[in-house]
């Protein structure tokens, strides 16, 4: 007989030794919605340095039990359904959330008893039950896959959790079920569906991982106004898979002659500046998506690109770097720009940035709502 109490109470120890879970009431629902019951028999535990490996119930059990409770994210699909996630192959576009980002993100939203949530990605319903389980909470969930929502409502049933789960595309909300006192996102958002404001009432929260093209993710939290707007500030860092009608475009590869040039700044210390630079660079530059690796070499490499132009920015060991650009903007030089506007700045970080929300779009603002950082295509 697997002890799962116990396990619980040591991973719950763990997130409350991490700051990743603060309030008891979320230490109970971990009690109340054992993980395991929504891990599923054959997967693949991601490690934190990228690394993974396959989980089996039935060939490996103690394996599978350690996963089911360890901080980190089981993938339970690979290419929308192609590919066996158990293999680690292919590109993962559903997990089930590693335990600490699921519990920092549920106290960011701090629902109160009886409120009425929106949830959008059900994925395995784990984060679902878990709101459920609250005094009250009436949660509705939306699923854009049809298996994976299946299954999911298969594993809220077995729990005893009453959710209403709905397929489609999340980034509609659900009309007919609103409003919501709180919209609770499990996917990564670029922009933000003004569908998710208008179905909130006023003075509700929305919390969500803002998973810019640029680097890295950021949690969220909004809070709705009465004016059709919300507005909210950045927190600490995450990575999500993305909206899948907000999944990342291909570049398209090079379109015209490539220019070489050489870089003022040694590429590192954009990279590895701050969190607070990259929202900076990816609320100016809204459309750059960017990639990075230091090969075993101990070369340093970056890649920027939008649909139209693109950028490869190489620092070799031996301290020489090159750019290599092509298209009608210097992405690099538009990088580096903001690089010495953010130093001008103050070198802020990233709890002094905002977002809000509006039927227009979003926009970006660093200390208050009213200085608005404003994209070089709009400043023209």
């Amino acid at each position: 007989m697997i002890d799962f109490a116990e396990r619980i109470d040591r991973l719950a120890d763990l997130l409350e030794a991490t700051g990743q879970l603060s309030d008891p009431v979320w230490r109970q629902a971990l009690h109340a919605v054992p993980r395991h019951l929504f891990v599923p028999p054959v997967a693949w535990a991601q490690g934190p340095d990228g690394s993974g490996r396959r989980i089996d119930l039935a060939a490996d059990p103690d394996g599978w039990w350690e996963a089911a409770y360890a901080d980190q994210p089981i993938i339970t699909q690979a290419d929308d359904g192609a590919t066996d996630p158990g293999t680690g192959r292919g590109s993962a576009s559903s997990s089930l959330s590693a335990p600490g980002i699921v519990t920092t993100f549920l106290e960011l939203l701090d629902p109160f008893d009886g409120d009425r949530v929106l949830e959008i990605g059900t994925g395995t319903g784990w984060t679902a039950a878990l709101l459920a389980s609250r005094p009250g909470v009436q949660v509705t969930t939306i699923e854009v896959d049809a298996q994976i929502a299946e299954r999911a409502a298969a594993n809220l049933k077995a729990t005893g959790r009453d959710v209403r789960v709905l397929v489609g595309d999340g980034a509609e909300g659900d009309p007919d079920g609103a409003p919501f006192d709180c919209v609770h996102v499990t996917c990564g958002v670029v922009t933000v569906p003004h569908a998710w404001v208008r179905q909130t009432r006023p003075g509700g929260v929305i919390v969500f991982p803002w998973m810019p093209w640029y680097e890295g993710g950021h949690q969220v939290r909004l809070t709705v106004g009465r004016d059709g707007t919300a507005i909210g500030r950045f927190h600490g860092g995450c990575a999500y898979m993305r909206l899948r009608s907000q999944r990342p475009p291909d570049d398209g590869g090079p379109q015209s002659e490539i220019q070489e040039g050489t870089a003022q700044v040694d590429p590192r210390r954009i990279f590895h500046a701050s969190a607070g630079l990259d929202i900076a660079i990816a609320g100016l530059l809204p459309d750059l998506g960017a990639s990075r690796v230091t090969t075993a070499e101990g070369d340093f490499k970056a890649w920027l690109w939008t649909t139209d132009c693109g950028a490869q920015i190489t620092r070799e060991r031996s301290g020489e770097t090159t750019v290599l650009q092509y298209g009608p903007r210097a992405l690099w030089s538009e990088v580096e720009d903001i690089f010495f506007r953010w130093l001008e700045w103050g070198r802020p970080g990233r709890d002094r940035f905002g977002i809000t929300v509006t039927p227009k779009g979003q926009a970006i603002w660093l200390d208050a709502p009213d200085n608005t950082l404003r994209p070089a295509a709009e400043a023209t």
